[in-house]
This record gives structure tokens, sequence and C-alpha cells, in this order.
């Protein structure tokens, strides 16, 4: 499958990476493809980097992996038009950063969040949101003592959930399903409790979320 990745930071690399691993084509999009030809060389020869819109344009699956301060600029870039009919995993989280070396602060929430915008931006779009609750050393393979965490995902579409699913699961996820993308309301805030760990233990980022069940 072609998998296209809108987003080229250390989240878009791990994933691309890791759907690389699992013998998909992956395109990165960028505003500078040059500085990934690192990244490209090491995943070759199914790997490459181009614009957002010939990304979006080569994707089967589309990844949203950008800062949230450059996500409806990117998609623009991208065009709606490029994602229309396809499954889109959001794992983005509205993060708004306000003082240096200080936890950021959660720029939508109650009513709204990032994962019913992006699926507002892409109106054609299946998107499902996903891989917003965990470290990017993590999101492939998680490997805990204790063995892997849960990941929640939600999304309107349930075939396109489906397909997400498998994906996670060949990372080695465990998922459970929290319904319609509301449901982002609920998960974006669960990843500012990841957040806040990460500051109060040495920006140590080993550590997840499972659900015990009895």
């Amino acid at each position: 499958m072609k998998i296209g990745i809108i987003g080229s930071g250390v989240v878009g690399q791990t994933l691309g990476s890791g759907f690389n691993s699992l013998g998909h084509s992956v395109k990165i999009g960028t505003r500078d493809p040059q500085k990934l030809q690192d990244w490209v060389k090491t995943n070759r020869p199914n790997a490459s980097a181009g614009s957002f819109a010939e990304t979006a344009s080569f994707g089967d699956v589309i990844v949203v992996a950008v800062s949230w301060s450059g996500c409806e600029n990117a998609l623009k870039l991208a065009d709606p038009k490029n994602f229309a009919g396809k499954v889109v995993i959001d794992a983005t989280n509205p993060l708004k950063f306000t003082e240096q070396g200080k936890p950021p602060q959660l720029a939508l929430g109650h009513t709204d969040s990032a994962g019913e915008q992006v699926q507002r931006w892409l109106p054609d779009a299946h998107v499902v949101k996903a891989f917003n609750i965990a470290g990017n050393a993590h999101m492939v393979h998680p490997d805990f003592p204790d063995g892997p965490p849960d990941m929640f995902i939600c999304g309107n579409d349930n075939k396109a959930k489906q397909t997400v699913t498998e994906f996670l699961e060949a990372f080695g996820w465990p998922v459970i399903d929290l319904g319609d993308i509301t449901k982002s309301r609920y998960l974006e805030p669960l990843a500012m409790i990841w957040v806040e760990y990460l500051f109060r233990n040495g920006f140590n980022p080993n550590h997840a979320f499972r659900l015990l069940r009895k």
C-alpha cells in the first residue's frame, strides 16, 4: 500500500519508517524535501519525499503528523481534493506553547477538538484519530515490561477504523475504539496527561496508557 505522511518531524519520520518496515511504500510531505535525504536513503527503495500536494495525491492512506500551528496551512497546500475518499490518520494534538520550559496547553477543548477540525478541513476524507496519546519513541512496536499499552482511536467511518486498527496491530498495539470523531475531545486531553508526566519526570518518554480489565 502507498502511505503518504503530511509532516516531516520526528513523528512523521518514525511512522514513515514503521510503515516502510511493513513493506509499504512511503512518501513524506514537507516544505523542504531536501532535508529528508538521509531518511530516504535509510528507507530506500520504497521511500521518497515530496511536497504536501504530491504526498496527498500519492497516498492510499494519509497520516497527518504536523504541528498544530501549521496544520491547517499544510492541509490547504496539500489540497483537500487529494484526500477525498481516503483514510486519514490524524496523529495531531492541538498544543499551544506559551512559555519556554513549561508544558504546552490545549488550544481546543470541551466542545471541539483537533480531530474534528481535521475532519472539517477534509470533509470528503475518513479521518481516524490515532497515535496522539503515545510518544514517538514507542509509536512503532511499543516495548514495556508489563506488556504493550493500549491505543485508543475514534472516527466516523467503521471501515476506516478497521484499516487503522490493522496497521496498529501490525505495529504491536492492542486497539480500543471509542466511537465517532467527537471522542477526540477526550483523547487530546489524555495526551496532555502524557505530556505533563513527561515534564515532571525528567523528559523520559517511556510511559504509555493501558486499560485494565477484570
